[in-house]
């Protein structure tokens, strides 16, 4: 049985654990890498990562800090403020959203068991990801065909066939990440 002081120390870690997603994610659209035409930003990597490592909920709560910061004018965004979803930007950053939520559906609350890597959780922590990387290029593109009356072949090459081989990138970096993450966000939010 969980005394209160443990339920609300449980509570205020995975509440930090979240908040320092948020900031991860904010942070991370200012890291840029150069890879031909198109380059690397690790924005998305965070968002997937938040739901890998802390479960859907918390990695979901993570998405909402940064959200609400960019409606509130933070810079987090390209375009501040609500602007943003009158661009393309807007499906994406819903399909951040959504794939933190799935990813994290997927791959559950992180255990502290999981020092030992069973084929089994990572097969589930690769579906996991790639569910999350896939979720924002869907929804991406189906926000770019609504905005700009697009047929599905012509916002899938512009929305997301570039970005297919920095996510695939960013998909192998995610992977052990969050192999090695979960069981240290395990310790302090269960």
């Amino acid at each position: 049985m969980v005394n209160n002081n443990q339920l609300f120390k449980n509570i205020r870690n995975r509440c930090i654990f979240s908040a320092m997603f948020a900031a991860l994610i904010a942070v991370s659209s200012f890291f840029i890498i150069p890879l031909g035409s198109v380059p690397i930003v690790l924005k998305n990597l965070f968002v997937v990562l938040s739901g890998t490592v802390l479960g859907s909920f918390y990695g979901a709560i993570a998405l909402f800090i940064f959200i609400a910061a960019g409606l509130l004018g933070v810079p987090v965004f390209v375009i501040p403020g609500i602007g943003v979803f009158n661009t393309p930007l807007g499906g994406y950053i819903l399909g951040y959203l959504l794939a933190s939520l799935v990813s994290g559906l997927i791959c559950g609350l992180p255990k502290i068991n999981e020092r030992k890597i069973s084929l089994l959780f990572l097969v589930r922590l690769t579906i996991a990801s790639l569910s999350g990387f896939i979720l924002i290029l869907i929804c991406g593109v189906l926000y770019m065909m609504q905005l700009n009356s697009m047929s599905f072949t012509a916002a899938s090459i512009a929305g997301a066939l570039p970005y297919i081989p920095g996510d695939l990138i960013k998909l192998a970096i995610s992977i052990p990440l969050a192999l090695k993450l979960r069981p240290i966000a395990a310790r302090y939010i269960n």
